[in-house]
């Protein structure tokens, strides 16, 4: 037997590899600031990349429709109608598919599903293709006819920039996700003047968590952006417009209306979406030809109405100060939600969120002649709420429609009809027009985010605090016998010297071991199990931590001590951290009144 002082004398690691840190309300550490000094380049690029693609579709659209070298923006308002008008659009997509299908296939789509899938299954990895296809296919598709938006295609393009800048160095896919997102909102800042909605975008859809170390990047990025645009494009905001509406409390009910019809208009227009992508699935040709296909439809919807073609910057504006006419409204809303809906099944390559905004405000704008005050600030609402529902992100909708308009007075109303919008589609669909797509190639997303229970519950809630345990000055033949003889015997048992110090741990496996070797019987558990290291946990450990532990100590069972004295004090399974799942899951389904009348 081993008398205690013997017992310290030998030193254990009861570290497991696993540092230890203290408890905060972040787990940021200074590596941030390097994050944020790539930022300041990766927001310089974004807005640069946004210049260029703005150009490049100014330059298509003027080459083909005016058959002129110019980067003046082209409306088409101003195009006649013709022959010409089919045959682009489907000289365009045959384009696009071939760029598709011998460039990278990644430029079909709309580039949000795209980011999106390079950040969760790609370690935030894009290829420097991506970068120069992109932004060419979109200019030469949008530049053609196709009834697209520029800020999909950016968000690609500047956070192919972001992640090509990051691969350069040693880092970990969470900070490359950092930098292709900081490059992708300083894009879509750069495009609309939006720092605001742009870093709320990448919150919302483009992060999958909100952390200090992953935000600040983002936002310095989107601020630099901001900072070089009025260089670049402009200043001030892009559709300015200011709407003195004092709206009492039926306003706001007013603005909910409008929230709901936006929101069963963005689940008609998704699900319209990808029943159509359904049937170019069937379709008995290759995919390359697909966008020419999508193409001769667009074709078609300009002879009918030539204001659905093209990014339609100037329909927005139109609405927004009713300077319309309704039939013409009435035309743009159902050709341009026609052909935009078959031209991106056809998966041509192009941006969502311009084509959203007109949609929305065209309904917002119909419907705003019957109700009180300028049919202009409900199609500014109903824009907001388009594209919160459809895109399933609120606050990016709301923030996105003041920076476009500098319009502050109206936030309230903004806000009324959004979550109303992104309530109705939340409750309709499953999945977003987003992440359809990518559920369709074998990859669920879940777009919640809370505080991870791990981190919120302490090794003590969970711990098993009557532990069976053996004396270290136990013999190695009584404690064979007792694990192996006993029919209650526990696979592990937690090996205890005085004050119930912990010692160590042994297994059955251990047992079966030693069974082979007569000659430790004799010996003590403590002479077996000096030299053995094992990691602890303590108390008041979060369980994220002990689950840190089990994985990079490879263990299922983690002893938890006093951090003074080694004293044993419980014991943690993994059977015990499904336990905490468990109960987080009776958190959220288990329903009870405990506040009643006594009768």
């Amino acid at each position: 037997m081993q008398d205690s002082t013997t017992q310290q004398s030998h030193s254990h690691d009861f570290s497991g590899g696993a540092s230890r840190k203290d408890n905060g309300d972040f787990t940021t550490d200074k590596r941030v600031l390097v994050l944020i000094a790539m930022a300041l380049i990766v927001g310089t690029g974004g807005a640069f990349a946004a210049w260029v693609l703005i150009n490049l579709i100014a330059l298509v659209s003027n080459a083909v429709w005016l058959f002129k070298i110019s980067t003046e923006p082209l409306s088409f308002a101003v195009v006649t109608r013709s022959p010409w008008m089919v045959a682009a659009p489907i000289l365009g997509g045959l384009v696009i598919g071939l760029m598709a299908r011998y460039g990278s296939e990644k430029i079909r789509g709309h580039g949000i599903p795209e980011a999106i899938e390079a950040i969760l299954i790609g370690g935030s990895r894009m290829s420097p293709k991506v970068a120069v296809l992109k932004p060419l296919s979109s200019a030469i598709s949008i530049g053609s006819g196709g009834p697209f938006g520029a800020e999909g295609p950016i968000i690609m393009t500047g956070g192919a920039i972001g992640s090509l800048f990051a691969q350069l160095f040693h880092m970990s896919a969470a900070e490359r996700k950092t930098l292709l997102v900081a490059g992708a909102a300083a894009g879509m800042t750069a495009v609309f003047g939006t720092p605001i909605a742009a870093v709320m975008l990448a919150v919302e859809l483009l992060l999958f968590e909100w952390k200090p170390r992953s935000f600040i990047p983002v936002a310095v990025a989107a601020c630099v952006s901001v900072v070089w645009r009025p260089l670049l494009i402009g200043s001030g905001a892009l559709f300015p417009a200011h709407f003195d509406m004092a709206l009492s409390w039926w306003g706001i009910l007013l603005a909910t209306g409008l929230g709901i019809v936006a929101g069963l208009q963005s689940g008609l227009l998704t699900t319209l979406l990808y029943k159509i992508e359904d049937a170019f699935e069937k379709l008995p040709i290759h995919w390359m030809w697909w966008p020419a296909l999508g193409g001769l439809v667009v074709g078609l919807g300009g002879l009918i109405e030539p204001r659905s073609l093209g990014v339609g910057y100037d329909i927005i504006a139109d609405l927004l100060h009713s300077r319309i006419a309704v039939g013409a409204v009435l035309a743009i809303l159902l050709v341009k939600a026609g052909i935009w809906l078959v031209a991106l099944s056809s998966g041509t390559s192009g941006g969502v969120l311009a084509p959203l905004l007109i949609l929305g405000g065209a309904l917002g704008w119909l419907v705003g002649l019957v109700l009180p005050g300028d049919p202009g600030f409900w199609a500014m609402l109903g824009m907001a709420a388009m594209m919160g529902g459809t895109m399933r992100a609120p606050l990016t909708g709301t923030f996105f429609a003041v920076e476009l308009t500098g319009d502050t007075s109206a936030l309230v109303p903004l806000l009324a009809a959004t979550v109303a919008a992104y309530a109705v589609t939340v409750l309709l669909l499953k999945r977003s027009i987003l992440t359809e797509k990518i559920a369709r190639r074998g990859q669920h997303i879940t777009r919640e985010y809370g505080i991870d229970p791990f981190e919120l519950t302490r090794a003590r809630d969970i711990m098993i605090a009557k532990v069976d345990t053996l004396p270290a000055s136990m013999r190695l033949s009584e404690a064979l016998a007792q694990m192996t003889d006993r029919p209650d015997a526990h696979r592990f048992y937690p090996v205890v010297g005085d004050n119930d110090r912990l010692v160590g741990m042994i297994s059955r496996a251990d047992a079966l071991r030693w069974q082979g070797e007569p000659e430790l019987m004799d010996q003590s558990l403590y002479d077996v199990i000096s030299d053995t290291s094992l990691p602890v946990a303590h108390a008041e450990d979060t369980v994220g931590r002990v689950a840190d532990i089990m994985i990079q100590a490879d263990t299922g069972r983690v002893p938890v001590v006093e951090p003074q004295t080694g004293r044993l004090v419980g014991l943690i399974a993994r059977k015990d951290l499904l336990r905490l799942r468990s109960a987080i899951n009776r958190a959220e389904l288990e329903r009870g009144a405990y506040l009643r009348s006594k009768s």
